[in-house]
């Protein structure tokens, strides 16, 4: 069975975007299938996108859709768009994560410690976004769906 994210709404940003510390971030927005085109026109609608270029990811373990997108935080104090939220990445793996799923990877790896310098085998997570679902992680493979040049 295929996970969705549009339902499970404890992951999304609920705060201004000026809440977030200032600069270039990385958003991750949650979309289906058939409303890929919407939601595409909502984020260029509401950001500038930094490099013009938004990647659409998919994953075998999920019902949806992947948009993410570099923004300057400097030009908007909105509450981000609906499903998205905060995700970093690292560039050796491509692997897409949120600070609370590192932190709770890490615990799970380090015998329930969160240590900020704990080593992490990021080819292991190649080529995925990590997510947390309380006290467990959420890995998902995924692939480019398309690449949006704007």
């Amino acid at each position: 069975m295929k996970f969705s994210f549009i339902n499970n709404p404890d992951i999304f940003i609920d705060n201004e975007i000026s809440s977030i510390s200032m600069g270039q971030k990385l958003f991750c927005t949650f979309t289906l299938h058939g409303d890929l085109d919407k939601t595409l026109d909502n984020i260029t609608d509401k950001y500038t996108i930094l490099y013009n270029k938004i990647f659409v990811l998919e994953s075998p373990q999920s019902e949806e859709l992947m948009c993410t997108y570099n923004i300057d935080t400097h030009n908007t104090n909105d509450v981000p768009l609906s499903h998205t939220i905060l995700i970093h990445r690292k560039k050796e793996s491509n692997t897409l994560y949120t600070i609370n799923a590192l932190n709770t990877l890490i615990k799970l790896l380090n015998n329930g410690v969160i240590d900020t310098k704990y080593p992490i085998n990021w080819p292991e997570y190649r080529n995925s976004l990590i997510l947390t679902n309380g006290d467990s992680i959420r890995k998902l493979e995924t692939a480019i769906h398309s690449i949006i040049n704007l």
